[in-house]
């Protein structure tokens, strides 16, 4: 069993994977308080925020120096989006985060693009 020092990420068992559950790290929510999409930005305001923050409070504000999508948020963590979603919902109602919804340069329906990504993603396989 391998476990990392308090601020180094998440606990681990070798066996077992993390021994703090995902939806432990939100309290058991679900839903975040602010409207979120994989592709929302979100950036440090540089405001401290009041109250308690969990660790993974603390490493997501500190992923969020610069604009950073929601979705890079949630691969940087390690945890599932819907979690990483309530934890930067968190952060931006205590000010410590702003968000901008996604801006498409390009129809997001496109049949091309979306062919594109596919094509993208089967060669990652």
């Amino acid at each position: 069993m391998s476990a990392a020092a308090a601020g180094d990420g998440p606990w681990l068992d070798d066996a077992a994977g993390r021994l703090v559950r995902p939806y432990t790290v939100s309290d058991g929510r679900t839903r975040p308080s602010t409207a979120l999409d994989l592709l929302s930005q979100v950036m440090a305001t540089g405001a401290t925020p009041l109250g308690y923050l969990g660790p993974e409070h603390s490493q997501a504000l500190e992923r969020c120096r610069a604009p950073v999508s929601v979705a890079e948020v949630a691969a940087h963590l390690k945890l599932p989006a819907a979690v990483t979603k309530v934890l930067l919902s968190d952060l931006v109602d205590c000010g410590a985060l702003t968000t901008k919804p996604p801006q498409f340069h390009h129809n997001p329906t496109d049949r091309s693009l979306l062919e594109a990504v596919l094509d993208g993603l089967r060669r990652q396989l």
